[in-house]
């Protein structure tokens, strides 16, 4: 059956364990939902981290066909320049794209990115990429009017990596109410075939609080105040998702997605300096304690290979006529590569237990690599180890993120239901379900035929198999 309208909603980081697990008989609405659709855990892309995650889901193509490796990127092979990913940054069409070609109006709240807001067929406003409510953060312009009449406090993010956890929380709490009286709003009152929104608050929990209630974190205390914030925030959310469910009829298809899970972050590891102790790396002097490595001294004439820091460690080789100081020949290249892959794999933590690191050449990972693509992508312990880009510690390792309080990094296992109203059916769990196939199931749901580009499929086509 196609149907007239899609009603997706994004919780950006939603846990699997907790959404579908631990806090699900809390949950009275989502556990509808599952206990009456298709369900199941949504693997994320290469890199999970939330760009270029969401376009991913958006035109089901991967990061390598977008560009889009995270937030920031190289800039023409630049030892030191680089630029911030935004909506202007990717090119690609997207389910609202292909849907507009069917005369359909779509309705974006907050999908990342989406500043500054490009023209669509429908309305859209800003992620939390936006700078604030005085910036142009609406498509078109005059939306931004009507959204601060209903929500004159409207926010766009919160500054999650803070010691200050009950302002937070009363913020996000603030941001997460003024988002849904837009959401409500705007369901109401524009004409939509397509709304998807996101809201970050989830993740933003996840990295606040995390520690507090996870009592395999390193951090976790028993008994502590904090260890019922995170479920008190999905009680929240749930009844938020009751009040725009309220809003639509039968034949509005509704999904639930996230770009990715969370789970504890047991530290950093810092791979410069371990670049810097293996030879790959050589500094004119020494580095102060937590500098970034863009504002250190390298010896470029004697240097192999840096890193960027994150949820994941982007490694760059110096390669001569490639980089302006580079060093390691063209027929040396894939040597290197491997070389320096079979050592990521050796590292230890700081137990001497051996990480289970995942090291990938971008070519294993996409079709294409275009832009500016790292050399190696490397996933520390399975992402359960953030890359520390800083420099000048005492250790390899940091039980505190180098760039603030954090206390989760990103899984790749997200969440997704796909509940119709009128199939009647029971729950259904899918496994090998992608991000990928997101796009491609809303255009099913449409009746419209997916284009030969897009790399996942349609979900309810796999739940007939």
């Amino acid at each position: 059956m196609n149907y007239n309208k899609v009603l997706v909603i994004g919780l950006d980081c939603l846990a699997p364990q907790l959404a579908f697990e631990e806090y699900i008989d809390e949950m009275p609405n989502l556990k509808y939902l599952k206990e009456h659709g298709l369900w199941g855990e949504l693997e994320s892309t290469d890199p999970p981290i939330t760009i270029p995650a969401w376009m991913v889901m958006a035109t089901s193509k991967d990061p390598g066909m977008l560009g889009a490796y995270g937030f920031r990127h190289r800039q023409n092979f630049s030892y030191d320049k680089a630029w911030i990913a935004n909506s202007q940054s990717f090119k690609e069409e997207t389910v609202w794209d292909h849907i507009a070609d069917h005369n359909k109006k779509t309705c974006l709240v907050g999908l990342p990115p989406s500043y500054p807001p490009k023209p669509i067929n429908g309305w859209r406003i800003g992620c939390f990429l936006t700078p604030g409510i005085k910036s142009k953060f609406t498509y078109p312009e005059q939306l931004a009017k009507e959204v601060l009449e209903i929500a004159p406090n409207y926010l766009f993010d919160v500054n999650f990596r803070t010691d200050s956890r009950d302002d937070l929380l009363a913020e996000l709490y603030s941001m997460t109410k003024e988002r849904f009286k837009v959401l409500r709003y705007l369901i109401k009152n524009k004409p939509w075939e397509l709304f998807w929104f996101v809201e970050i608050g989830t993740d933003r929990i996840h990295h606040a609080f995390w520690k507090y209630i996870d009592a395999e974190h390193p951090f976790y205390e028993e008994g502590n105040r904090y260890q019922y914030v995170i479920r008190d925030y999905y009680k929240y959310i749930d009844e938020e998702i009751g009040s725009l469910l309220q809003l639509i009829d039968h034949e509005t298809a509704v999904m639930i997605v996230s770009d990715h899970g969370a789970k504890g972050m047991k530290g950093a590891f810092c791979i410069n300096q371990w670049l810097c102790e293996q030879g790959y790396l050589v500094f004119e002097e020494n580095p102060i304690q937590g500098t970034s490595i863009e504002k250190c001294k390298i010896d470029w004439e004697k240097t192999t290979a840096w890193a960027w820091g994150g949820y994941y460690a982007r490694i760059f080789i110096n390669v001569k006529d490639r980089e302006q100081h580079g060093i390691v020949l063209q027929e040396q290249y894939e040597k290197v590569r491997n070389e320096l892959s079979e050592a990521l794999c050796t590292i230890k933590d700081h137990k001497g237990n051996l990480m289970d690191t995942k090291v990938f050449k971008p070519e294993e990972l996409y079709r294409q690599s275009r832009g500016d693509a790292p050399d190696l992508m490397v996933y520390f312990d399975n992402l359960s180890w953030r890359s520390a880009g800083t420099v000048g510690w005492d250790s390899l390792y940091l039980f505190e993120n180098d760039l603030g309080p954090d206390d989760a990094v990103h899984a790749k296992e997200g969440c997704f239901i796909l509940y119709r109203a009128d199939q009647k059916s029971v729950s259904q769990k899918l496994e090998g379900t992608s991000i990928y196939d997101i796009a491609p199931t809303i255009l099913e749901l449409f009746g419209i035929e997916k284009p030969i580009d897009m790399e996942g499929n349609d979900i309810v086509q796999q739940s007939r198999r």
